[in-house]
């Protein structure tokens, strides 16, 4: 009989006898690296996403892990970006030699462009959890997928309920100053808003770019009050997005609307801290589907933990689910069988407002944004109609 010491038989976890004189194991785990800026300057989100992805991974590991592998089941390695695409790179790096077999992460754009290289080098499937920009999955990268949208139909999305909302309000809203981070993520967003925006009848001032971080919007503010634009549409990330809303009421910036895409710091966390400065702004980003009544269990579960409910959680969640169900459907670890998995993936297990999964080019063709609102202190879904749960407010309450 084949015998387990004590610190075997702990790592193997719990074994059980197949029959007399045979002692069977579990499969034995396979990694996923969960690489995110969970210090520096987008902690915040960073850290919302890998607190997503492990919870992923517990939902997996406690419903039977990967059950097309006999049940085995992952483990995280967890890797720190600091926010700095070439650190980001070489966690990556180093997890490649731990041999896992997928990739999550990595929040930013800029890191992201980083890290899925650094992967590609070794065709390791990676599985992104938020950046936005095309690049990412516009180099030929054959092991990088997004399941999520890009910087391209977030735009159109955002620009077609900005739209509607202007118009059923009897167009209030003419005139426009872009403030953006002068990353890939928010510089991209910029340009295509602001070359089509005019489409829609609203005329761009002027775009403000800043850098990340920034401790300090007064200037900024000063400049957008003399301007005295309709409104404000800002990309950019946690700390500098509730910094600059916070100057832009201090400064009494009156606004018909305060609009952002994909704004990072719209989350519940600002809205319950700061609801005066918070209410009424209109984001325009990822959610869950608010009719899908799994979405309300995962956020009370992300709640209960103490922390605040974001998209990010979302992402690094779904992008943990996706990997793992293309390794279930291909039957293997092997990269080239996950890879062609994730390619022709239709994976459905999910409770975003999307479309069907279809991936080209490793990008998501069914992934959409929402438009959503502070209200009363909470976040609403107020577009499109589909999804929605409460009726948009539009002009914005005047500042007092």
């Amino acid at each position: 009989m084949v015998k387990l010491n004590r610190r075997q038989f702990v790592a193997t976890g719990a074994a059980v006898l197949a029959s007399p004189g045979i002692l069977r194991a579990e499969q034995a785990p396979i990694k996923f690296g969960l690489v995110h800026p969970v210090s520096g300057a987008l902690s915040f989100s960073g850290s919302q996403c890998r607190l997503g992805g492990v919870l992923a991974i517990k939902h997996i590991n406690d419903a039977g892990g990967i059950k097309a592998l006999g049940g085995a089941k992952i483990d995280a390695l967890l890797g720190d970006a600091q926010s700095r695409p070439e650190v980001g790179a070489s966690v990556v790096e180093q997890m490649a030699e731990q041999k896992v077999v997928g990739f999550t992460g990595s929040y930013s754009s800029a890191i992201s462009l980083a890290t899925t290289q650094a992967a590609a080098k070794y065709d390791i499937p990676f599985c992104l959890d938020g950046p936005t920009a095309q690049l990412i999955t516009e180099r030929g990268l054959r092991n990088t997928f997004r399941f999520f949208p890009t910087n391209a139909t977030l735009v159109d999305d955002a620009l077609r309920s900005l739209d509607a909302l202007n118009k059923s309000a009897g167009s209030p809203a003419k005139t426009a100053i872009l403030v953006h981070e002068d990353g890939e993520f928010g510089t991209n967003t910029a340009k295509l808003l602001s070359s089509k925006l005019p489409g829609i009848n609203i005329e761009v001032r002027e775009l403000i770019a800043h850098a990340t971080p920034t401790r300090d919007f007064s200037n900024i503010a000063l400049r957008i009050k003399a301007a005295a634009p309709d409104m404000v549409i800002i990309t950019n990330y946690t700390n500098e997005y509730v910094l600059l809303n916070r100057t832009l009421v201090q400064q009494k910036v009156n606004l018909v609307a305060v609009f952002s895409v994909s704004g990072a710091g719209f989350n519940l966390k600002f809205v319950k801290d700061q609801p005066t400065i918070a209410s009424g702004i209109i984001d325009f980003n990822n959610w869950y589907n608010p009719k899908d009544s799994r979405s309300a269990k995962f956020r009370a579960e992300i709640e209960t933990k103490g922390e605040p409910f974001t998209w990010e959680a979302l992402h690094g969640y779904f992008a943990v689910r996706l990997l793992a169900d293309a390794i279930e459907r291909a039957g293997s670890t092997d990269k080239n069988k996950v890879i062609a998995a994730l390619e022709t993936s239709t994976f459905s297990d999910h409770f975003m407002p999307y479309g069907p999964t279809k991936f080209v080019a490793g990008q998501n063709q069914g992934a959409r944004m929402v438009a959503l609102q502070a209200q009363d202190g909470d976040i609403k879904v107020i577009a499109p109609a589909e999804f929605a749960e409460a009726k948009a407010i539009f002009p914005r309450h005047p500042l007092k």
